[in-house]
Protein backbone atom coordinates (compact mmCIF):
# COMPACT_ATOMS: atom_id res chain seq x y z
CA UNK A 1 0.00 0.00 0.00
CA UNK A 2 2.95 2.35 0.39
CA UNK A 3 2.97 2.60 -3.43
CA UNK A 4 -0.44 4.34 -3.37
CA UNK A 5 -0.20 8.09 -2.85
CA UNK A 6 -1.47 11.36 -4.25
CA UNK A 7 0.39 10.82 -7.52
CA UNK A 8 -0.89 7.31 -8.27
CA UNK A 9 -2.42 6.94 -11.74
CA UNK A 10 -5.47 4.71 -12.19
CA UNK A 11 -5.90 2.12 -14.94
CA UNK A 12 -9.20 0.30 -15.30
CA UNK A 13 -10.78 -2.81 -16.73
CA UNK A 14 -14.28 -2.39 -18.11
CA UNK A 15 -16.34 -5.48 -18.85
CA UNK A 16 -19.30 -7.53 -17.65
CA UNK A 17 -18.99 -9.94 -15.93
CA UNK A 18 -15.41 -9.30 -14.80
CA UNK A 19 -14.96 -10.17 -11.12
CA UNK A 20 -13.27 -13.41 -12.18
CA UNK A 21 -10.48 -11.53 -13.97
CA UNK A 22 -6.80 -12.19 -13.29
CA UNK A 23 -5.81 -8.86 -14.85
CA UNK A 24 -5.79 -6.83 -11.59
CA UNK A 25 -3.51 -9.44 -10.00
CA UNK A 26 -1.25 -9.43 -13.04
CA UNK A 27 -0.88 -5.68 -13.49
CA UNK A 28 -0.72 -4.64 -9.83
CA UNK A 29 1.99 -7.20 -9.12
CA UNK A 30 3.89 -6.03 -12.19
CA UNK A 31 3.63 -2.40 -11.05
CA UNK A 32 4.88 -3.35 -7.60
CA UNK A 33 7.75 -5.42 -9.00
CA UNK A 34 8.97 -2.47 -11.08
CA UNK A 35 8.13 0.21 -8.49
CA UNK A 36 5.68 1.99 -10.81
CA UNK A 37 3.07 4.32 -9.34
CA UNK A 38 -0.07 2.88 -10.96
CA UNK A 39 -3.13 1.04 -9.63
CA UNK A 40 -5.34 -1.27 -11.70
CA UNK A 41 -9.01 -1.88 -10.79
CA UNK A 42 -11.84 -3.87 -12.37
CA UNK A 43 -15.19 -2.20 -13.03
CA UNK A 44 -18.32 -4.12 -14.04
CA UNK A 45 -19.42 -2.06 -17.02
CA UNK A 46 -21.98 -3.27 -19.56
CA UNK A 47 -22.89 -1.56 -22.83
CA UNK A 48 -25.46 0.69 -21.16
CA UNK A 49 -22.85 2.28 -18.87
CA UNK A 50 -20.00 2.29 -21.36
CA UNK A 51 -20.23 5.85 -22.71
CA UNK A 52 -20.18 7.39 -19.22
CA UNK A 53 -17.36 5.05 -18.20
CA UNK A 54 -15.26 6.22 -21.14
CA UNK A 55 -16.00 9.84 -20.18
CA UNK A 56 -14.68 8.97 -16.71
CA UNK A 57 -11.31 8.00 -18.20
CA UNK A 58 -10.91 11.61 -19.32
CA UNK A 59 -12.60 13.19 -16.29
CA UNK A 60 -10.49 11.29 -13.75
CA UNK A 61 -7.35 11.59 -15.89
CA UNK A 62 -6.95 7.82 -15.83
CA UNK A 63 -3.95 6.52 -17.76
CA UNK A 64 -6.25 4.17 -19.62
CA UNK A 65 -8.24 0.99 -19.41
CA UNK A 66 -8.56 -2.54 -20.65
CA UNK A 67 -11.85 -3.47 -22.30
CA UNK A 68 -13.38 -6.91 -22.50
CA UNK A 69 -16.69 -8.52 -23.43
CA UNK A 70 -19.21 -7.16 -24.27
CA UNK A 71 -17.56 -3.79 -24.90
CA UNK A 72 -14.67 -4.43 -27.33
CA UNK A 73 -16.58 -3.24 -30.38
CA UNK A 74 -19.15 -0.99 -28.74
CA UNK A 75 -16.43 1.27 -27.31
CA UNK A 76 -15.07 2.40 -30.68
CA UNK A 77 -17.46 5.35 -31.29
CA UNK A 78 -16.45 6.86 -27.93
CA UNK A 79 -12.71 6.95 -28.70
CA UNK A 80 -10.69 9.59 -30.54
CA UNK A 81 -8.32 7.37 -32.50
CA UNK A 82 -7.62 3.72 -33.34
CA UNK A 83 -4.27 2.13 -34.04
CA UNK A 84 -4.10 0.31 -37.42
CA UNK A 85 -4.60 -3.20 -35.98
CA UNK A 86 -7.65 -2.13 -33.96
CA UNK A 87 -9.09 -0.38 -37.00
CA UNK A 88 -8.60 -3.47 -39.14
CA UNK A 89 -10.09 -5.74 -36.47
CA UNK A 90 -12.92 -3.39 -35.53
CA UNK A 91 -12.25 -4.24 -31.88
CA UNK A 92 -10.43 -2.65 -28.95
CA UNK A 93 -9.16 -4.21 -25.74
CA UNK A 94 -6.80 -1.44 -24.57
CA UNK A 95 -7.37 2.31 -24.27
CA UNK A 96 -4.53 4.78 -23.68
CA UNK A 97 -5.24 8.30 -22.44
CA UNK A 98 -2.72 10.91 -23.63
CA UNK A 99 -3.81 14.25 -22.19
CA UNK A 100 -7.47 13.59 -22.88
CA UNK A 101 -6.97 11.94 -26.28
CA UNK A 102 -8.15 8.34 -26.12
CA UNK A 103 -6.56 5.84 -28.51
CA UNK A 104 -7.84 2.29 -28.88
CA UNK A 105 -5.56 -0.68 -29.46
CA UNK A 106 -6.07 -4.40 -29.78
CA UNK A 107 -3.47 -6.67 -28.21
CA UNK A 108 -5.57 -9.87 -28.24
CA UNK A 109 -4.24 -11.14 -31.57
CA UNK A 110 -0.59 -10.70 -30.68
CA UNK A 111 -1.30 -12.15 -27.25
CA UNK A 112 -2.81 -15.25 -28.86
CA UNK A 113 0.14 -15.79 -31.21
CA UNK A 114 2.75 -15.14 -28.50
CA UNK A 115 1.05 -17.54 -26.10
CA UNK A 116 1.38 -20.31 -28.71
CA UNK A 117 5.03 -19.42 -29.28
CA UNK A 118 5.60 -19.58 -25.51
CA UNK A 119 4.49 -23.24 -25.70
CA UNK A 120 6.83 -23.91 -28.64
CA UNK A 121 3.92 -24.12 -31.07
CA UNK A 122 3.94 -22.69 -34.58
CA UNK A 123 0.73 -22.47 -36.59
CA UNK A 124 2.19 -20.59 -39.56
CA UNK A 125 1.46 -22.41 -42.80
CA UNK A 126 -1.27 -24.45 -41.06
CA UNK A 127 -5.07 -24.50 -41.07
CA UNK A 128 -7.13 -23.12 -38.19
CA UNK A 129 -10.78 -23.51 -37.37
CA UNK A 130 -12.02 -20.61 -35.28
CA UNK A 131 -15.35 -20.26 -33.48
CA UNK A 132 -16.44 -16.67 -32.90
CA UNK A 133 -16.11 -13.33 -34.65
CA UNK A 134 -16.48 -10.99 -31.71
CA UNK A 135 -14.05 -8.89 -29.74
CA UNK A 136 -11.60 -11.77 -29.25
CA UNK A 137 -12.21 -13.85 -32.37
CA UNK A 138 -11.79 -10.95 -34.76
CA UNK A 139 -8.28 -9.86 -33.72
CA UNK A 140 -7.20 -13.50 -33.38
CA UNK A 141 -8.27 -14.23 -36.96
CA UNK A 142 -6.64 -11.15 -38.41
CA UNK A 143 -3.36 -11.47 -36.50
CA UNK A 144 -3.11 -15.18 -37.31
CA UNK A 145 -3.60 -14.37 -41.00
CA UNK A 146 -1.04 -11.57 -40.87
CA UNK A 147 1.46 -13.88 -39.16
CA UNK A 148 1.24 -16.57 -41.82
CA UNK A 149 -1.57 -19.01 -41.01
CA UNK A 150 -2.43 -20.62 -44.34
CA UNK A 151 -6.18 -21.13 -43.98
CA UNK A 152 -8.86 -20.10 -41.48
CA UNK A 153 -12.37 -21.51 -41.32
CA UNK A 154 -14.45 -19.10 -39.25
CA UNK A 155 -17.65 -20.35 -37.66
CA UNK A 156 -20.31 -18.09 -36.20
CA UNK A 157 -24.00 -18.18 -35.42
CA UNK A 158 -26.27 -16.35 -37.81
CA UNK A 159 -26.65 -13.57 -35.27
CA UNK A 160 -25.54 -9.97 -34.71
CA UNK A 161 -21.88 -10.96 -35.20
CA UNK A 162 -22.42 -12.53 -38.62
CA UNK A 163 -21.81 -9.24 -40.43
CA UNK A 164 -18.53 -8.80 -38.54
CA UNK A 165 -17.54 -12.35 -39.51
CA UNK A 166 -18.18 -11.48 -43.17
CA UNK A 167 -15.97 -8.39 -42.81
CA UNK A 168 -13.20 -10.48 -41.21
CA UNK A 169 -13.19 -12.92 -44.11
CA UNK A 170 -13.18 -10.09 -46.67
CA UNK A 171 -10.29 -8.26 -44.94
CA UNK A 172 -8.19 -11.41 -44.55
CA UNK A 173 -8.64 -12.46 -48.16
CA UNK A 174 -7.90 -8.95 -49.42
CA UNK A 175 -5.03 -7.95 -47.15
CA UNK A 176 -3.17 -11.22 -46.48
CA UNK A 177 -2.05 -14.43 -48.19
CA UNK A 178 -4.35 -16.47 -45.93
CA UNK A 179 -7.50 -18.07 -47.31
CA UNK A 180 -10.50 -17.38 -45.05
CA UNK A 181 -13.97 -18.89 -45.34
CA UNK A 182 -17.12 -18.29 -43.30
CA UNK A 183 -19.35 -21.09 -42.06
CA UNK A 184 -22.58 -21.38 -40.12
CA UNK A 185 -22.01 -22.69 -36.61
CA UNK A 186 -25.46 -24.24 -36.78
CA UNK A 187 -24.14 -26.70 -39.42
CA UNK A 188 -22.60 -29.31 -37.12
CA UNK A 189 -21.47 -31.68 -39.87
CA UNK A 190 -19.54 -28.88 -41.58
CA UNK A 191 -18.11 -27.81 -38.22
CA UNK A 192 -16.93 -31.37 -37.52
CA UNK A 193 -15.37 -31.69 -41.00
CA UNK A 194 -13.41 -28.44 -40.75
CA UNK A 195 -12.06 -29.25 -37.28
CA UNK A 196 -10.95 -32.68 -38.50
CA UNK A 197 -8.79 -31.09 -41.22
CA UNK A 198 -7.30 -28.41 -38.94
CA UNK A 199 -4.04 -28.21 -37.02
CA UNK A 200 -5.63 -25.90 -34.43
CA UNK A 201 -9.17 -25.37 -33.20
CA UNK A 202 -9.71 -22.14 -31.25
CA UNK A 203 -12.90 -21.25 -29.40
CA UNK A 204 -13.06 -17.46 -29.08
CA UNK A 205 -16.65 -17.34 -27.84
CA UNK A 206 -17.86 -16.92 -24.27
CA UNK A 207 -19.07 -20.53 -24.13
CA UNK A 208 -17.35 -22.23 -21.21
CA UNK A 209 -17.20 -19.07 -19.10
CA UNK A 210 -19.75 -18.17 -16.43
CA UNK A 211 -22.70 -18.48 -16.72
CA UNK A 212 -22.02 -21.00 -19.53
CA UNK A 213 -19.25 -22.91 -17.73
CA UNK A 214 -20.98 -26.28 -18.20
CA UNK A 215 -21.26 -25.88 -21.96
CA UNK A 216 -19.02 -26.47 -24.97
CA UNK A 217 -19.49 -26.13 -28.71
CA UNK A 218 -17.78 -29.51 -29.22
CA UNK A 219 -19.16 -32.28 -27.03
CA UNK A 220 -17.89 -35.33 -28.92
CA UNK A 221 -14.19 -36.23 -28.42
CA UNK A 222 -14.15 -37.98 -31.80
CA UNK A 223 -14.23 -34.59 -33.51
CA UNK A 224 -10.62 -34.02 -32.44
CA UNK A 225 -7.44 -35.80 -33.46
CA UNK A 226 -4.33 -36.35 -31.37
CA UNK A 227 -1.91 -34.29 -33.46
CA UNK A 228 -3.61 -30.93 -33.08
CA UNK A 229 -4.00 -27.94 -30.77
CA UNK A 230 -7.23 -27.12 -28.95
CA UNK A 231 -7.20 -23.58 -27.60
CA UNK A 232 -9.95 -22.08 -25.43
CA UNK A 233 -9.66 -18.34 -24.90
CA UNK A 234 -11.57 -18.73 -21.60
CA UNK A 235 -9.34 -19.03 -18.51
CA UNK A 236 -11.90 -19.01 -15.70
CA UNK A 237 -12.57 -21.82 -15.00
CA UNK A 238 -8.97 -22.91 -15.54
CA UNK A 239 -10.14 -26.13 -17.22
CA UNK A 240 -13.20 -25.60 -19.39
CA UNK A 241 -15.66 -28.19 -20.64
CA UNK A 242 -14.06 -27.94 -24.09
CA UNK A 243 -10.64 -28.70 -22.63
CA UNK A 244 -12.01 -31.77 -20.84
CA UNK A 245 -13.45 -33.07 -24.13
CA UNK A 246 -10.13 -32.47 -25.90
CA UNK A 247 -8.16 -34.24 -23.18
CA UNK A 248 -10.57 -37.17 -23.37
CA UNK A 249 -9.70 -37.33 -27.08
CA UNK A 250 -5.99 -37.48 -26.24
CA UNK A 251 -5.18 -34.18 -27.95
CA UNK A 252 -1.47 -33.34 -27.62
CA UNK A 253 -1.80 -29.63 -26.88
CA UNK A 254 -4.81 -28.38 -24.89
CA UNK A 255 -4.54 -24.76 -23.78
CA UNK A 256 -6.71 -22.26 -21.94
CA UNK A 257 -6.62 -18.50 -22.36
CA UNK A 258 -4.29 -17.76 -19.44
CA UNK A 259 -1.18 -17.46 -21.61
CA UNK A 260 -3.04 -15.25 -24.06
CA UNK A 261 -4.26 -13.08 -21.21
CA UNK A 262 -0.69 -12.74 -19.95
CA UNK A 263 0.81 -11.81 -23.32
CA UNK A 264 -1.95 -9.39 -24.34
CA UNK A 265 -1.58 -7.84 -20.87
CA UNK A 266 2.15 -7.41 -21.40
CA UNK A 267 1.46 -5.55 -24.64
CA UNK A 268 -1.02 -3.24 -22.88
CA UNK A 269 1.38 -2.73 -19.96
CA UNK A 270 4.01 -1.45 -22.39
CA UNK A 271 1.52 0.96 -23.99
CA UNK A 272 0.57 2.49 -20.62
CA UNK A 273 3.93 2.59 -18.87
CA UNK A 274 6.60 2.43 -21.57
CA UNK A 275 8.15 -0.43 -19.56
CA UNK A 276 8.38 -4.15 -20.29
CA UNK A 277 6.22 -6.27 -18.01
CA UNK A 278 8.28 -8.78 -15.96
CA UNK A 279 6.55 -11.59 -17.83
CA UNK A 280 8.44 -14.53 -16.30
CA UNK A 281 7.69 -13.28 -12.78
CA UNK A 282 3.99 -12.77 -13.57
CA UNK A 283 3.72 -16.11 -15.38
CA UNK A 284 5.05 -17.93 -12.32
CA UNK A 285 2.65 -16.01 -10.10
CA UNK A 286 -0.44 -16.66 -12.23
CA UNK A 287 0.21 -20.23 -13.31
CA UNK A 288 1.06 -21.38 -9.81
CA UNK A 289 -2.21 -20.13 -8.32
CA UNK A 290 -5.09 -22.56 -7.88
CA UNK A 291 -8.26 -21.57 -9.63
Amino acid sequence: MERIDGHTLLIGLMAYPIRHSMSPTMHNNAFAKLGLNYAYLAFEIDNDKLEKAVDAIRTLDMRGSNVSMPNKQKIIPYLDKLDPAAKMAGAVNTVVNDNGVLTGYTTDGTGFMKSLADEGLDIRGKKMTLAGAGGAGTPIAIQAALDGVKEISIFNLDDAQWEQAEKNVEIINRETDCKATLHHLEDKEDFKKEIASSYIYCDATGVGMKPLENMTLVEDPSWFHKDMIVFDTVYAPRETKLMKVAKEAGVDHVLNGLGMMLEQGAEAFKLWTGEDMPVDYIRELLFSEDN
